[in-house]
């Protein structure tokens, strides 16, 4: 079974996480078959690639907990950016 999960990395009271696709019968930390974005919690950024974790999703790997948590704010953003986005073109057409 495949998982979408995160593995640490950086040094001692400095975490980071890579969000990586890898067999569960792997290390956390261990072998893994793609690296799909990375979190740094101290600085609190995130980068998530939505078309490969969307595509391995269709390919049946389950994402973590916390990777789930992500992957949901990931998408809340981005409706966010795309409600942004139209909401000027809407305003513009009124006053025209």
């Amino acid at each position: 079974m495949v998982r979408i999960r995160l593995k640490r990395v950086g040094g001692k009271n400095e975490p980071r996480f890579r969000l990586v696709v890898a067999d569960i019968r792997h290390q956390r930390d261990g072998k893994f078959i793609e690296e799909v974005g990375y979190y740094n919690p101290v600085k609190n950024e995130r980068k998530i690639e939505m078309d490969r974790i969307e595509y391995w999703l269709s390919k049946g790997a389950k994402p973590s907990e916390t990777v789930q948590s992500m992957i949901n704010y990931a998408r809340k953003q981005a409706g966010k950016v795309e409600a942004a986005a139209v909401q000027p073109k809407v305003e513009a057409e009124k006053k025209s």
